[in-house]
């Protein structure tokens, strides 16, 4: 409360420290900072002031002069007399932490250090301000850290290397087409964002201290650290290495290929699929081939099409027809002007995912059936996302059908799914992977194999990777949860930020595009909103975005916790207003622009793929929204189901519970059997001979704890698990040989005869001899029972 009182006698001459209530001050004075930890969040903030910042640089500096000015040894030795210090004489140089003086200094010097990277970082980013003011884009990417152009404002000073007469001047030209990128600022930047598994979605910069908040990757459900998928991905690298070796034809092509194959086959509910090494290959790959073999096709293309479709549709050499994006009429005319027996693909997507959109996809296909064409559907950035299983839009359209239907791999005739004759899909998104796809007829799939080179002649995805997106899609088939969440943390979102004006592009999806309209504007604020906020969210230019219509794409993801949507929404709002982008009410009074602030006669609302009922709104069964400090659930059943998919090729998982159980069984059997000697020494005496009666009680002794605490504390089903780390001699003991089952009934008959026999045996009750000979009701049905003397006969 003291240092709270100081700040209070300052409040009338700071204007942070005078509009901050005193409750966001105590929580910054007692809450370390994440990126300085010598530092208090306030602290940390002070950096960034004209007054404070270079006040806390001097004072830093001075303590640690004032701790390095007592150097010598005199010095030192009177410092510790007067601490009562006393180190032995033999103590390491380098432990400083018994002498309060180098402790101090260390502290002093971690401080000034925090003090110097965080004032570095609020220069960085009014360097950064000033020059996007200037229109200086080389001198703001430098500023902004993007670690292509560190230098690019010194660029101009370094000689370049001339040209010899009379010869083509290959720098000047890459030169002056930099110079264009630059001067229509479309020129891309790359930040560097490293995204961390345990921490998702944080990730930290160039600096591993620096951590950031991510607010536009594609990993839309988190899938790239899920504990199932990181798990098979480090199960098969032990076992199978890193690369795949070569092409799918020489080397490359195996189990995992095969499988995972399979499982998007089944997925989609198609007959066939293929793997790609991403979805812009399998889109290029696919359209290039088909149109070029297919004898005068017409492509139709949504014009907004991704550039893996414009770049596979102008490969094939077929004629190639634009339509107006989702626009049926348009279509439908274009369609109608060639013949009907003419081959006709109709190329689009489910999600457009820089504004959200949605294709007609029902619709589309009612086109293709009227006039003979084949519809290619592209579902990248909605496989994982929609559906009950997660197949994407068109599985969604459906939704009740295919819920009904599990997880069988046939067709449901009728159904919008059933109708499309290729659908391609991304394993780099929601499912947290890399690679790409295509789903359609059995023929079809092998002719795109058979002819497209950029299957044919590329090195296939390594077994790693192939596991790792086998088990995400496997996953995401078993368990709904992370797409209802995200379907809800987007609603929460795209209603914030309406309340602050903030002009959302409006959509059903799952995208939040919030618009900027100009593309160094789009860029500043995604450079505010990394110095500034520790928040990172790229911008959108041109030519993935028409001119004037450039944005920050914000995409939310299960992971992330109301708390940092909330100061997501907070820091896009302090953005708007420090560099003043235009509020949808701005938009509105300018005739509106990309769907933002339409005339209200032109606004049409769109309800969300995920309906209430869906997201389980209506009976309560929605799942809960992220607080701070909570983790996200990960689904038993889903992670089970998950894990058997590789049991051939991996072998059976055994749970942690079941290993600790299994070894406390293990330690009880070595008590019991110290015990059993101890029992045997006292009875027999040392040195003297056994009687058989005293043999068979140790032995029974020593083997019924295996049995029983083993098999029944450890495995208490059917099945018996390899549990790794196992000694060998246990193993005949528990009935293992090579995966050898213990079935139920047996166990419990085993409890109910084998105990009794056993101690009557060994205790000479009359139940049988010294020797092999009996074995009773349990050993009679039994055969692992009976199998216990010798080898395992189950």
């Amino acid at each position: 409360m003291d240092r709270l009182s100081s700040l209070g006698r300052f409040k009338g001459m700071c204007p942070y420290l005078g509009r901050t209530k005193q409750s966001t001050l105590r929580s910054l004075c007692t809450s370390t900072s994440a990126r300085y930890p010598t530092l208090n969040r306030l602290t940390e903030k002070a950096t960034q002031c004209p007054v404070l910042g270079p006040v806390l640089s001097v004072r830093s500096k001075q303590v640690v002069a004032g701790y390095a000015s007592v150097a010598g040894t005199a010095d030192v030795k009177k410092i510790h007399e007067e601490k009562g210090v006393h180190l032995p004489d033999d103590a390491a140089a380098s432990d400083i932490s018994m002498c309060p003086h180098a402790s101090a200094a260390a502290r002093a010097a971690r401080m000034a250090d925090d003090l110097a990277a965080a004032k570095r970082k609020a220069e960085a980013a009014k360097a950064a301000h000033a020059a996007h003011a200037k229109g200086d884009a080389a001198a703001a990417a430098a500023a902004a850290g993007c670690p292509f152009h560190a230098v690019a404002a010194e660029a101009n000073k370094v000689p370049k290397k001339e040209a010899k007469p009379g010869l083509f001047d290959y720098e000047k030209f890459y030169a002056d087409e930099i110079d264009k990128k630059h001067n229509d600022a479309s020129y891309r930047y790359f930040n560097n964002i490293n995204r961390l598994a345990k921490k998702f979605p944080i990730a930290h910069t160039s600096e591993p201290t620096d951590e950031v908040e991510v607010w536009c990757a594609n990993d839309y459900l988190g899938m790239g650290n899920n504990p199932v998928v990181l798990e098979t991905m480090h199960r098969t690298l032990d076992k199978y290495g890193h690369g795949a070796g070569g092409t799918r034809n020489i080397a490359g092509n195996g189990a995992w290929h095969l499988g995972l194959e399979a499982e998007l086959a089944s997925l989609h509910r198609k007959p066939a699929a293929l793997v790609f090494s991403s979805c812009y290959v399998a889109n290029d790959a696919t359209l290039a081939t088909l149109g070029s073999k297919l004898p005068g096709c017409v492509y139709f293309s949504d014009s907004m099409n991704h550039a893996s479709m414009i770049q596979g549709i102008k490969h094939s050499g077929a004629k190639k027809v634009i339509f107006k994006h989702n626009d049926l009429q348009d279509l439908e005319t274009k369609l109608a002007q060639y013949p009907k027996d003419t081959p006709k693909i109709i190329a689009f997507e489910s999600v457009y995912s820089m504004c959200g959109s949605v294709g007609p996809i029902k619709e589309i296909c009612d086109l293709a059936d009227q006039y003979g064409a084949l519809t290619f559907l592209d579902e990248v950035h909605a496989v994982g996302l929609y559906g009950p299983r997660g197949a994407g839009v068109a599985e969604h359209l459906d939704f009740n059908a295919h819920l009904s239907a599990g997880q069988s791999p046939a067709a449901i005739p009728g159904t919008v799914m059933d109708r499309i004759d290729i659908i391609t899909g991304t394993l780099g998104k929601a499912y947290g992977a890399v690679g790409g796809y295509i789903a359609g007829s059995t023929d079809f799939v092998d002719m795109i194999r058979s002819y497209a080179p950029g299957f044919i002649f590329t090195t296939s995805l390594p077994p790693v990777t192939v596991a790792g997106a086998h088990a995400s899609v496997r996953y995401q088939m078993e368990w709904m949860g992370d797409r209802r969440l995200l379907g809800l943390n987007v609603r929460a979102l795209k209603k914030r930020f309406h309340e602050k004006d903030i002009p959302v592009v409006p959509g059903p999806s799952h995208i939040t595009p919030v618009l900027v309209g100009d593309a160094a504007l789009a860029k500043q604020a995604s450079d505010y909103l990394l110095a500034r906020h520790n928040i990172y969210v790229q911008s959108i230019n041109y030519p993935t975005v028409a001119r004037g219509e450039e944005r920050l794409r914000i995409t939310i993801t299960p992971r992330h916790t109301q708390e940092q949507m909330e100061n997501l929404v907070e820091a896009v709002d302090d953005t708007f207003n420090t560099l003043g982008i235009k509020r949808t009410q701005e938009w509105k009074a300018l005739g509106g622009r990309a769907g933002v602030g339409l005339p209200d006669e032109q606004v049409k609302v769109v309800p969300d793929i995920w309906s209430d009922a869906q997201l389980g709104i209506v009976d309560g069964t929605a799942p809960q929204q992220l607080r701070a400090g909570q983790k996200h659930y990960v689904d038993a059943r889903a992670v089970k189901v998950t894990r058997s998919r590789f049991d051939k090729l991996l072998g059976k998982v055994v749970e942690l519970s079941d290993s600790l159980a299994f070894w406390a069984s293990v330690s009880a059997v070595v008590v019991v059997a110290a015990a059993t000697f101890l029992v045997g020494f006292l009875l027999f005496g040392a040195g003297t001979s056994t009687s058989s009666a005293g043999a068979a009680f140790l032995r029974d002794l020593l083997v019924v704890p295996v049995v029983f605490a083993a098999t029944f504390s450890l495995f208490g089903s059917s099945a018996v698990p390899r549990v790794p780390g196992a000694p060998s001699w246990l193993l005949p003991a528990v009935g293992v040989r090579g995966g050898v089952t213990l079935s139920a009934a047996c166990s419990s008959t085993a409890v109910a005869g084998g105990l009794p026999f056993f101690l009557g045996r060994g205790l000479g009750l009359g139940l049988g001899t010294g020797e092999d000979t009996g074995g009773g009701a349990a050993e009679a049905s039994c055969p692992s029972y009976a199998g216990l003397d010798g080898e395992a006969t189950s």
